[in-house]
């Protein structure tokens, strides 16, 4: 087989290997409840700015040294008070 081949084929599969670890992590981590900002957007269906909006008309936050995660039943609390 061809040297050249091979190293394709072993990159395939490393990163096959890496991106299944990847979404495993992921998955779990959004499965505690916490989010990023930036996933509290997508679980809201909203762009980031919007969401940014959102906190300041009283969705919560937590911030703990610059790292701030907002959970799901937060954003679902938020999104329930200004459903009419």
């Amino acid at each position: 087989m061809n040297v050249e081949l091979m190293n394709t084929n072993i990159e395939e599969v490393v990163m096959k290997a890496v991106q299944k670890a990847l979404l495993a992590t992921q998955h779990q981590f959004m499965d505690s409840g916490w989010l990023s900002l930036k996933d509290g957007a997508k679980y809201a269906g909203v762009a980031y700015n919007t969401f940014s909006k959102f906190r300041a008309m009283g969705l919560q936050v937590c911030e703990i040294e610059g790292i701030k995660r907002v959970s799901r039943k937060e954003i679902d609390r938020f999104l329930e008070d200004h459903s009419f």
